[in-house]
């Protein structure tokens, strides 16, 4: 839903169908974006003529959609979908200057009056909210950090796998550029440097001004991440699960188009670069009823009340199998490894980024209630945004419903403790590969049943073996270095 800031605060807009078209006409639009996302995240679109554009299609939707040809949709003998609008989505796509054009998000139904499609991700986030209102609490609040990078060029040769693969980064801020004009940055010496070293920050603004001014979507802070070579991050305000994951797709979809108008190209690939700090996706979530963040305890000494330690555990009592969903790549595995801060260990902590569930401590007073949260910290952006809030969600709201305790938070460092010393503490550790991860969710998928069919879940491992396979059959480069002369 987008905002618009008045007198300094920031407002919902709630629009009507009929809004919609008063917009259109005095916006002068040309064309309508009809945007939806793919069961594995991808951002899709169909554009129609405004002028063509009825109420009935605005109500009932449009049959623009052959199933058969989005990712884990609709077989091909059984393929006819419909394109229903959002009306609150409204928002003008400002590159499209030549032709005037608007997007709406669309939810996707079947036709012949057969309802909603079961594999459409916005519709899975639409029942999560559901069930979070039938456990008895009002809404959940979600602040994805979406990290990613920018690069100046990106080259990859996988026409001929049996002849050889490779594929090559090029940017300024690297210390591998042969540039020449810049001052690189070192591997993991990328946070927070200020410019000329950070060179994207006009990037980020101009990505920031397009997000509020044209979407709705509210940033309240951006700069530049640990990695070198152009890793950033923009913060954008928490909301609404559905809403969150509308803006979390916005946001790539809009970091995307302002890198191409830079001629650079960015990427939410997880981890790009060897040997340096990945992608992550870190995912704050609370609960609320009443007007009142129940994560929030004053009495408690970390100020997190009983419902938001049974959340955590159900986190960590799913971590496994959340990770299919929430690190759904080959490459998300090549992140979660020990020394770059992203999780390789099931624990959670007050301020210790070792842990995969972390309880952010900037604030500690009732004042700042509503900043209680859990920060998720295994996503990562190659996930789509509306079943990792969906899956974290039906795992948190496990734990409440059997009182599933976290266990003792860990403070120290984990990556610093031998294997003896975890196991001591009761610190497991994440799947090691995506193989791993979807064997953890073939046998721990019932408590996403409230939330996920069986058939979505089916889909999901049977689309992300494929990838698995993938990569599985082929040789790494790096494998010629260690074993050509064996």
């Amino acid at each position: 839903m987008p905002y618009k800031v008045i007198d300094g605060n920031a407002a919902q807009i709630k629009y009507s169908g009929q809004d919609v078209f008063t917009r259109i006409k005095s916006d002068n639009i040309k064309f309508i974006d009809l945007q939806f996302s793919s069961l594995v995240g991808r951002f899709h679109h169909t554009t129609i003529s405004a002028n063509t554009f009825t109420a009935d299609q605005m109500n009932d939707g449009l049959p623009k959609l052959d199933g058969s040809s989005i990712i884990g949709f609709t077989s091909i003998d059984d393929s006819d979908l419909i394109l229903k609008p959002d009306p609150n989505s409204y928002s003008i796509i400002p590159w499209m200057t030549d032709k005037k054009t608007a997007r709406l998000i669309c939810d996707v139904y079947w036709g012949k009056e057969r309802g909603r499609l079961e594999r459409d991700p916005r519709g899975i986030a639409q029942k999560a909210e559901r069930y979070i209102n039938e456990q008895m609490f009002d809404y959940s609040l979600w602040g994805p950090e979406v990290e990613f990078f920018v690069f100046d060029k990106i080259h990859w040769d996988v026409l001929t796998p049996y002849k050889g693969q490779s594929y090559s980064i090029e940017s300024k801020e690297a210390p591998w550029s042969e540039d020449g004009t810049g001052y690189p940055m070192g591997l993991k010496e990328g946070y927070y440097p200020s410019t000329p070293s950070d060179t994207l920050t006009p990037f980020r603004n101009e990505c920031v001004d397009v997000l509020s001014e044209y979407f709705g979507i509210l940033c309240d802070n951006h700069h530049h991440e640990v990695a070198t070579a152009g890793q950033c991050e923009i913060d954008i305000k928490y909301d609404r699960l559905t809403n969150a994951a509308d803006a979390t797709q916005t946001y790539k979809f809009v970091v995307r188009n302002i890198a191409q108008k830079y001629e650079k190209i960015a990427t939410m690939m997880p981890k790009p670069i060897s040997m340096d700090a990945g992608s992550g996706m870190h995912t704050n979530v609370s609960l609320w009823k009443d007007n009142f963040n129940v994560f929030y305890d004053e009495n408690d000494v970390d100020e997190l009340s009983q419902i938001g330690r049974y959340f955590c555990g159900g986190i960590i009592d799913h971590a496994k199998a959340l990770t299919a969903i929430s690190n759904p790549t080959t490459n998300s595995y090549h992140r979660l490894v020990p020394g770059y801060e992203a999780p390789a260990y099931i624990a959670w902590s007050t301020s210790n980024r070792s842990a995969i569930v972390r309880v952010p401590q900037h604030f500690k007073n009732k004042k700042y209630s509503y900043l209680k949260r859990l920060e998720f910290r295994a996503p990562d952006p190659s996930a789509n945004p509306y079943l990792v809030f969906s899956s974290v969600l039906a795992a948190g709201i496990d734990g409440i419903k059997k009182k599933i305790e976290p266990g003792n938070q860990v403070r120290e460092d984990i990556f610093k403790m031998s294997k003896t010393e975890r196991t001591k503490k009761g610190i497991d550790v994440l799947p090691a590969n995506l193989g791993e991860a979807l064997d953890e969710l073939e046998c721990d998928r019932k408590f996403l049943i409230p939330v996920f069919s069986n058939d979505v879940i089916d889909k999901i491992i049977e689309l992300e073996r494929k990838d698995q396979r993938e990569i599985s059959i082929r040789p790494h480069p790096h494998e010629f270095y260690l074993y050509f002369d064996v």
